[in-house]
């Protein structure tokens, strides 16, 4: 059993690349998210990923009391899949976001290594990116769960964070957006400076670089993993376009000069690389209306010796995967089909989510 504890110091959020023990999913049931058949299109899309992970490191694959663990085993077996390396969880959940609702842990050793480490999960509230889509009180609850069921100890930070609004490269720098953090839909009563002492109390960091807006049709209000993200520890991905007419050039190209201009925490520039924003605009309209979905090569995931990669744009997916190959030499570079996934307007990284510390074994 988990214990919920108060000091909390000497602790730092590892980088994505760190090993992990597992990968958490939630399998998609919220037919609000994607109404229709598209819900069969996007449990495809989850077969191909949990197809691909389950090889490098276990799943912990939630899925809502209302899909029966029969279903899930018949789709499982669909497909190439090792279930002893995928273990099912039936506990409430209102979608899929495990990015934004799971659990955040930090390490104690203080390094940002993984290795050897011990782990607490920082237990941030979730209100639905701003209250935008009730009910969330279960997903708000995972973090919990994690550390009552895995024996986790665990910290209350008493401020609504998602995962996906902020982005480490492991050594004390954070990537994050005032679109988000600083919406009075999140926490109307802290100041920028509460919001910083926060994350650097709770998630160990010692500088906070601050982006501005997000992706036009991205209803988190404009999260960094669709934006911007560390590839190492001093290389920085950012989306750009070279269409100044794209509905998300000024967004992209302001945040593109801020992190020119930014430094690490010693004090030396960032290495920064770009790669053009896929198309973003659909036909018709998503489920809350916007005509524009949050298309975005950055929101990749890196798991144990491979890294999960969205696909939208055949005139770039050749480039940007090759990027990938030279920056992940040591990983298998996967591409993953994301159209009907980002439609509920997310894709890889905001529906994993990576855990640390727990007795989790691979067949």
């Amino acid at each position: 059993m988990g214990n919920t504890i108060n000091r909390f110091d000497n602790f730092l959020m590892p980088a994505e690349w760190e090993n992990h023990s597992a990968t958490q999913l939630h399998w998609p049931s919220n037919k609000e998210t994607w109404p229709g058949r598209r819900m069969d299109r996007v449990e495809e899309v989850y077969l191909t990923i949990i197809e691909i992970l389950h090889r490098y490191e276990p799943v912990i694959l939630l899925h809502d009391p209302s899909v029966k663990r029969a279903y899930l085993d018949r789709m499982l077996g669909t497909r190439n899949i090792n279930k002893k390396n995928v273990h099912l969880y039936s506990v409430p959940i209102n979608d899929v976001w495990a990015r934004d609702c799971g659990p955040i842990f930090v390490s104690a050793k203080g390094d940002g290594s993984a290795a050897e480490s011990q782990f607490v999960i920082t237990d941030w509230e979730y209100n639905g990116w701003g209250e935008k889509y009730p009910p969330y009180d279960s997903d708000n609850k995972l973090p919990e769960w994690f550390a009552a069921t895995f024996g986790i100890d665990r910290v209350q930070t008493g401020m609504v964070l998602e995962g996906g609004s902020i982005e480490t490269n492991g050594n004390g720098v954070l990537l994050t957006t005032e679109s988000v953090l600083l919406n009075e839909n999140r926490n109307p009563g802290l100041t920028r400076d509460e919001i910083e002492y926060k994350l650097k109390h709770f998630l160990g960091m010692e500088k906070i670089i601050w982006l501005k807006d997000g992706l036009a049709g991205d209803d988190t209000d404009g999260h960094i993993d669709d934006l911007s993200r560390f590839m190492n520890r001093n290389t920085i991905l950012t989306m750009i376009t070279d269409n100044e007419q794209d509905i998300n050039y000024r967004a992209l190209q302001e945040n593109y000069e801020i992190l020119k201009m930014s430094t690490d925490q010693n004090g030396e520039p960032f290495h920064i690389i770009t790669l053009p924003l896929p198309h973003t605009r659909i036909e018709g309209t998503t489920v809350d209306g916007s005509e524009y979905v949050p298309a975005s090569y950055a929101n990749f995931y890196i798991a144990n010796g491979v890294v999960l990669v969205p696909l939208y744009d055949k005139n770039h997916d050749d480039e940007v995967l090759a990027l990938f190959g030279e920056f992940f030499p040591d990983h298998d570079i996967a591409g993953v089909e994301c159209a009907d996934l980002v439609w509920g307007q997310g894709s890889i990284h905001c529906i994993t989510q990576q855990l640390y510390g727990l007795d989790v074994q691979m067949d």
